[in-house]
């Protein structure tokens, strides 16, 4: 196996914490979290010398999340972590490990919520007046994956349109 892109995600309750609740939450955390976890560990054995390892995180992480995505964000977190250690462990044998931090991307896990006001409200926070789409995300997953990144490794790309949360 040359390359294990883990791009798992679901979204939550999407409310404030009070109306996050225990299952939805957990759900999260199997989806979001452990399971990248345990694709890598079953991928390791696999994963050549000189391999790469890319996960899709969240730019929710770093600086002040939105209320409303509160569990969302957490679940996410540990990806950062992820990405951190495993570079220093997965570095003597020559894999890369990186992350990319999309802002909010065009994609069905958003259908019905992106529209009217919300839409517009979203679009302002980025310099470039727009939402991301599939294909901003997979041009730096793709970049990530090439030889172009070769000495790139615990890193975290932000594909985020210069959106401020």
């Amino acid at each position: 196996m040359d390359i294990l892109v883990n791009n798992a995600g679901i979204l939550g309750d999407q409310g404030e914490i009070d109306g996050v609740t225990r299952d939805g939450f957990e759900r999260l955390l199997a989806v979001n979290a452990a399971a990248p976890f345990f694709i890598t560990q079953l991928a390791l054995p696999r994963l050549r010398d000189g391999g790469r390892i890319i996960t899709v995180g969240t730019m929710l992480t770093r600086g002040p999340a939105m209320a409303r995505a509160i569990d969302y964000a957490m679940s996410k977190a540990p990806l950062d972590v992820l990405t951190s250690a495993l570079a220093k462990q997965l570095g003597p044998r020559g894999i890369t490990v990186n992350i990319v931090a999309p802002g909010v991307i065009d994609t069905d896990m958003h259908q019905g919520r992106l529209v009217g006001e919300a839409l517009t409200w979203l679009e302002s926070l980025s310099p470039l007046g727009r939402l991301g789409t599939p294909e901003d995300v997979a041009d730096t997953v793709a970049f990530l994956a090439s030889d172009d990144s070769r000495y790139m490794t615990g890193h975290r790309l932000d594909v985020s349109g210069g959106t401020a949360l």
